[in-house]
C-alpha cells in the first residue's frame, strides 16, 4: 500500500537515466505523480541540469552506470553543491560495492531495476519526509542538532547540567566582514565545539544566530569540572585565531551555566548568560543569590507601569540647580526625569529608563523633559539644560521635534541648554557635529554630560563645537580622598579652559568637596550639597 505521495504533487525531480526506452517510460509515469522534471540522458548532462536548476529541484532519481559521468560520480558533485538534497539511486545491480559507496557519499534510498513503480514512489515519498524531519531538528550550516532537537532531548534524557555560549558583539562582525564570512566563523566555532567537547559525555547545539548549547549527559559530572571545561574553551577561543582569506579575526564568547532537570537548567543558562554579559563577565554559573527571577518581575512589573506612565502623564520633570561656583548663585537648572505614582510618591530613572528603552518608549521621554523645560523657561525665566543621548540625536522623528518646538519657541531658546551623553557610544559624529550646528541657529548651548567617565575623551573638545562639560560624578564624589582624582579632574579644568569651555562638576554633597572644586577653578557646581532636584512648583 502506498501513503504519503500526495507529498510528491508539489515537487521538482531531477531523473537520470542513459536507457531510452527505460528513461520515456520512467519519466511518463513521473509526470502524473510531480509537478516538474528535469531528464538527462547520462551523469554529465543530469550535473548541468542540477546547476542550472539547483533553485528548483526538490529531489533526484539516478541510474548508477552511465556515460561520461556515471550516477555516484554525479551525486559526489550534486553534494558538493547541496549537501542536503535527496537522492535516490536505481541500479540493475545489487553489486554490494555500490551499495556501501552510495551509502557512504549520502544516497537517502537503493531500488532495484527493473523498477517497481509503486515502489518507487514509495521511497520517494519517504526521503522528502525523512529530510523534512531531518532539517526540523539539524541546522543548515553547522549540521549540528538545532534548538528543537535540544528541547526534544531535554524532554527525553535525564540532562542535569548544561551550558549556553554566545559570541560577543556579532552582529559587529557581521557588519565589518560580512554575513558570508560571519558564516564561516559560525561553522569555525560549531567544529571547534565538536572537536573539544568530543567526548560521548556531552552534546552540541546551534541554537539560533551565534548561540550555541553544550549539554553534559554524565549525570555524575561535578559543576566545577564543567566549569573548567568552560574555562579552558573560552581561552582557546580568545588565543586562537580565526583567518578568513588571510584576515585574522578574533573573537570573545561569553558562557552561562546552569544545573536542573532538563528544562529548569535551559531556563537558567539562559537567565544567567544574560546576566554574566551584563555584569561583564566571561563565565557565570546560575546562582539562586542573583535574583535574577525577581529582576524578571521587575522589569515585567515596570514595563507596565512605563506603558500607564505615558498614557496618564505621570512622568514629569524635576529640576536641580546649577550654580557658579564663586557666587554660589543659581545659574540654570538640569531638567531630570522623574516617575511620580498616582499617590504621589517621586521614583528615579534607575529603576525605569532601561526598560523605556528596551520597549522603544524612550523617544517619549525627552518631549516629556523638553516641553516641562520650556515651561519653566517661559513662566519662569529660568536657564534650563536637558540631557539628549546620541539615540535621540539619530532618531529623526526625536530631532524632527525638538527642530519644530524650537520654531515655536524661538523667543525663549537662548535659555535652552542641551548636554550630550557621552557615557554613550558616540558611533556618527557628523550626526552630532549637525545636530549642535541645528541648534545653535536657535541659540541654544550645547555641552557634554559625564565628560571623563572613560579618562580618555579630551578628543570631544576639538571634535565637537561645545560651550561646557560636566564632569563626570565618579569622578568628583570622592575627590577629597584621592590625589589621583584630583589630579584628573584639575587637568580636565586646565585643558578646557585651553578651549574656553566651561567646566561642571555634579555630585557636590558636602561643603568639602564644593570647596576643593573651587579650588581647582570649576566653573560650574551641581550636587545635594545646594539642592536635590525639585518639581516645577517649588522653583521660585
Amino acid at each position: 500500500m502506498i501513503n504519503n505521495i500526495s507529498i510528491l504533487k508539489n515537487i521538482t525531480i531531477l531523473y537520470a537515466e542513459d536507457e531510452k526506452d527505460l528513461r520515456e517510460v520512467t519519466h511518463q509515469i513521473l509526470k502524473g505523480f510531480t509537478k516538474k522534471q528535469y531528464v538527462a540522458k547520462n551523469g554529465q548532462e543530469g550535473l548541468e541540469l542540477f546547476k542550472e536548476h539547483e533553485n528548483e529541484i526538490d529531489l533526484i532519481i539516478t541510474d548508477v552506470n552511465m556515460p561520461l559521468l556515471n550516477g555516484l560520480e554525479m551525486v559526489k558533485e550534486i553534494k558538493k553543491i547541496n549537501l542536503n538534497i535527496p537522492i535516490i539511486v536505481a541500479t540493475a545491480f545489487s553489486n554490494k560495492e555500490y551499495l556501501l559507496e552510495a551509502i557512504d557519499i549520502g544516497i537517502d534510498k537503493y531500488v532495484l531495476k527493473p523498477i517497481d513503480i509503486s515502489k518507487l514512489l514509495q521511497v520517494m515519498s519517504q526521503s522528502l519526509l525523512y529530510h523534512e524531519l531531518k532539517d526540523l531538528y539539524i541546522d543548515n550550516l553547522t549540521h549540528l542538532p538545532n534548538r528543537n532537537k535540544l528541547k526534544k532531548d531535554l524532554e527525553n534524557k535525564n540532562i542535569q547540567l548544561m551550558a549556553l555560549l554566545d559570541i560577543d558583539e556579532f552582529s559587529t562582525i557581521n557588519d565589518l566582514f560580512g554575513e558570508k564570512n560571519g558564516d564561516i566563523i559560525l561553522y569555525e566555532l560549531a567544529n571547534t565545539l565538536k572537536n573539544f567537547f568530543k567526548d560521548s559525555k556531552f552534546s552540541i547545539y546551534r541554537m539560533d544566530a551565534d548561540k550555541f548549547a553544550i549539554l553534559s549527559l554524565d549525570e555524575e559530572l561535578d559543576t566545577s569540572v564543567f566549569y573548567n571545561l568552560c574555562v579552558a574553551f573560552a581561552d582557546k577561543i580568545e588565543k586562537d585565531s580565526l583567518f578568513i582569506n588571510d584576515d585574522e579575526i578574533d573573537i570573545n564568547i561569553t558562557i552561562g551555566i546552569a544545573k536542573g532537570d532538563g528544562e529548569r537548567a535551559y531556563k537558567y543558562s539562559q537567565r544567567v548568560i544574560n546576566y554574566a554579559r551584563a555584569k561583564l563577565q566571561r563565565i557565570m554559573i546560575y546562582n539562586e543569590s542573583f535574583n535574577i527571577q525577581q529582576s524578571f518581575e521587575e522589569n515585567i512589573k515596570w514595563v507596565k507601569q512605563v506603558k500607564v506612565g505615558f498614557r496618564d502623564n505621570l512622568f514629569k520633570a524635576y529640576f536641580q540647580c546649577i550654580v557658579d561656583t564663586r557666587t554660589e548663585e543659581v545659574y540654570k537648572y538640569e531638567a531630570l526625569i522623574r516617575y511620580i505614582t498616582k499617590e504621589g510618591k517621586e521614583i528615579a530613572p534607575i529603576n525605569f529608563l532601561d526598560v523605556a528603552k528596551r520597549t522603544k518608549l524612550y523617544p517619549n521621554i525627552i518631549k516629556i523633559i523638553i516641553n516641562d523645560s520650556f515651561e519653566l523657561i517661559k513662566n519662569k525665566k529660568k536657564r534650563v539644560s536637558v540631557n539628549i543621548s546620541f539615540d535621540d540625536i539619530a532618531n529623526d522623528e526625536t530631532t524632527a521635534f525638538i527642530y519644530e518646538i524650537l520654531e515655536k519657541n524661538k523667543e525663549y531658546t537662548d535659555l535652552l541648554e542641551f548636554e550630550i551623553l557621552e557615557s554613550e557610544e558616540i558611533s556618527d559624529f557628523n550626526q552630532v557635529t549637525k545636530f549642535i550646528s541645528n541648534v545653535r541657529k536657535f541659540n541654544c548651548t550645547v555641552g557634554v554630560d559625564d565628560f571623563g567617565a572613560g579618562y580618555s575623551n579630551f578628543n570631544l573638545l576639538t571634535l565637537l563645537d561645545i560651550d561646557f562639560v560636566k564632569i563626570d560624578g565618579s569622578l568628583i564624589e570622592n575627590i577629597t580622598t584621592s590625589k589621583d582624582l584630583e589630579i584628573i579632574v584639575s587637568t580636565i579644568a586646565n585643558f578646557s579652559k585651553e578651549f574656553k569651555v566651561k567646566t561642571v562638576a555634579e555630585y557636590v554633597s558636602s561643603e568639602e568637596i564644593y570647596k576643593k572644586i573651587k579650588e581647582l577653578g570649576i566653573d560650574y557646581c551641581q550636587g545635594y550639597y545646594f539642592e536635590k532636584p525639585v518639581g516645577y512648583e517649588s522653583i521660585k
